[in-house]
């Protein structure tokens, strides 16, 4: 059982975790072939960032 410092602790991390939501509509041929893809990989989150980070290196 949590204390109620942790729970407080706990609190104001998750009000620090930043979330994006995203899209695939299923009348979309690209968007679904993505979407398949995606699903696909290891690790959906790690994927994302590491195609993130390689364009931010790519873009200076």
């Amino acid at each position: 059982m949590q204390t109620e410092a942790q729970r407080r602790a706990t609190s104001n991390y998750r009000k620090k975790v930043k979330q994006l939501t995203l899209r695939f509509y299923p009348n979309s041929d690209a968007d679904e072939e993505m979407y398949e893809w995606l699903k696909s990989q290891d690790n959906t989150t790690d994927y994302i960032k590491k195609l993130i980070s390689e364009d931010m290196q790519n873009r200076g």
